[in-house]
């Protein structure tokens, strides 16, 4: 089983990508304003670049699953505060946990990466 249909219960979306373009987010329209778009904070960018509020754990996974190296460590878990991407459990090695901290802050709009919660063994 894959990350994303272990963490998230799903498939991996048609054209999924780790680094979606965001889509605009219109705002609401206003009598005195004209119509603006808004962005979506880098975080927030779901797999095909809609807003999705785990949207960045969600492209962890997916790269996740897009590395041969990382092969579904089902004792870890991926989930975010903000732009920090939080991994919590246990992994086999130090060199898998290296890894993965790589592939994570590779992703658009991680600010960093939370190791605190995970062991090693």
């Amino acid at each position: 089983m894959g990350w994303l249909k272990r963490l998230f219960g799903m498939e991996k979306p048609q054209n999924a990508q780790v680094n979606p373009e965001p889509q605009p987010v219109p705002q609401a329209v206003s009598t005195a304003a004209p119509a603006a778009t808004q962005s979506i904070p880098p975080e927030r960018v779901g797999l095909n670049g809609e807003y999705d509020q785990s949207g960045l754990a969600k492209r962890v996974a997916l790269a996740f699953d897009q590395d041969d190296q990382l092969d579904d460590v089902d004792t870890l878990w991926v989930a975010q505060t903000s732009g920090t991407v939080v991994l919590k459990g246990k992994v086999p090695s130090q060199d898998i946990l290296n890894k993965m901290v790589s592939v994570a802050r590779s992703v658009s709009g991680a600010t960093g990466v939370d190791t605190t919660q995970v062991t090693i063994g």
